[in-house]
């Protein structure tokens, strides 16, 4: 997403949490137990599993509730067996959607994933009809505030291996390639700044914008997919006003 989109899907979703921290948490601490049980249970050797601890700290998930996802994917306290499916379609007036999904039982979420389309005017497509259209970039989003000097912000991103920086009305948002993106992260937090989110995502090359009716049906489709506890992420490229 656009830095602006962007900037106000931190906003709708910190409303959200604020509302439902249980539920957020729950989805984080399913990812985590997924990224743990696949590569194990040290970030240090899982890429995977540091990136998911990273996304769960910037929305404020304590430790705890961390180290027991951790436990819980490395099998010392059980748990359900996850599955990590991707969907692909539109969304009104075209607008490209990828839903990333951690399920227990593939058959309800396609149905609820399908629905969620259908009902708001868009469509699930095929593998592939829209992810040639996103590039997976890490991204961190850092809040304006006055002590900081985009000079140096900008520098220490830079120097640590970023890609690029975008200054907003909002704030900064520091891109990355993924590889690089923990060491622009540890970089950027041993300098003291403070993150909105860090996160690896798919950022979209083009992007639409809809009509006021449109727009309200595309909110309406991406409140469903937050609401759905099987639903991790959603990107799309909706250029929200």
């Amino acid at each position: 997403m656009s830095g602006h989109s962007k900037w106000s899907t931190i906003k709708n979703k910190k409303g959200k949490a604020d509302a439902a921290r249980g539920k957020v948490f729950t989805k984080l601490a399913k990812a985590i137990s997924v990224a743990a049980k696949e590569g194990g249970p040290d970030p240090e050797l899982n890429a995977k599993l540091r990136d998911a601890i990273t996304k769960a700290k910037g929305n404020n998930m304590p430790n705890d509730n961390i180290d027991r996802a951790i436990k819980k994917g490395a099998g010392e306290l059980g748990g359900n067996s996850y599955e990590t499916i991707t969907y692909e379609g539109y969304g009104p007036a075209g607008v490209a959607v990828i839903v990333e999904a951690l399920t227990d039982n593939k058959n309800r979420t396609a149905a609820d994933v399908r629905h969620a389309f259908d009902k708001n005017g868009g469509n699930l497509g095929t593998n592939g009809c829209v992810s040639f259209m996103f590039e997976k970039k890490g991204q961190i989003m850092i809040e304006k505030t006055s002590d900081i000097d985009e000079d140096e912000l900008m520098m220490v991103a830079l120097d640590a291996g970023a890609e690029d920086m975008m200054i907003e009305e909002e704030g900064y948002e520091v891109i990355t390639d993924v590889e690089n993106f923990q060491g622009v992260v540890e970089a950027l937090e041993n300098t003291n700044y403070k993150f909105e989110s860090s996160e690896i995502t798919m950022i979209p090359n083009t992007f639409t914008k809809l009509s006021e009716d449109d727009a309200k049906k595309m909110q309406k489709m991406l409140d469903m997919f937050d609401d759905n506890e099987d639903v991790q992420d959603i990107y799309h490229n909706w250029e929200e006003e």
